[in-house]
């Protein structure tokens, strides 16, 4: 499809809301990843199972990806470390002996405390100069965004729906 805008077009990325989102949680990622590496032996992606688990135990890894947002290799492949490690463990499913449900070992769980209190204090240093009012505005906002994304991932710019909305869209306002 060619575009529409002109080869001047170019985004902001100090207001591309996406971008920063994406440039902040990727500076958050990988300090977490490296500071958890060093300090606890896991990574980012392990950490973020191990919080999952520890709000909602005894889940499938199917679940685990639709929460979080991984795909399946990352989470099989942090599982296995986790396992080999002795944070979870795995059982089949008694409804569903095809599935596994993962769940948090005591030595997982005592891992999920030694780290949640890290994450906590990088929490609160990354909102540090916020008001607990702007604490919740952003809370409430993320929340709004993260209900839309949904919508945002099954846009397709090619599907007649949304060509005719861009046409009405990019026509001059009538005033109705």
């Amino acid at each position: 499809m060619p575009s529409k805008t002109s080869p001047a077009a170019s985004l902001d990325l100090e207001r591309y809301v996406p971008a920063l989102i994406t440039f902040l949680a990727n500076k958050m990622s990988a300090g977490a990843s490296r500071l958890y590496r060093d300090n606890f032996g896991v990574g980012i992606v392990e950490w973020r199972l191990l919080a999952l688990l520890k709000v909602e135990d005894a889940i499938t890894p199917n679940r685990m990806c639709q929460v979080i947002g991984l795909d399946k290799a990352a989470v099989s492949r942090s599982l296995k470390y986790l396992q080999a490690s002795a944070y979870v463990h795995f059982r089949s499913d008694p409804e569903d002996a095809r599935k596994t449900i993962v769940s948090l070992t005591e030595s997982g769980n005592v891992l999920h405390d030694e780290i949640f209190q890290v994450a906590i204090k990088r929490e609160a240093l990354l909102l540090g100069d916020f008001s607990a009012a702007e604490r919740d505005t952003l809370i409430n906002l993320l929340s709004r965004m993260n209900a839309r994304v949904g919508l945002v991932n099954a846009y397709d710019p090619n599907s007649p729906a949304n060509t005719q909305e861009n046409s009405q869209t990019n026509s001059p306002s009538t005033g109705c």
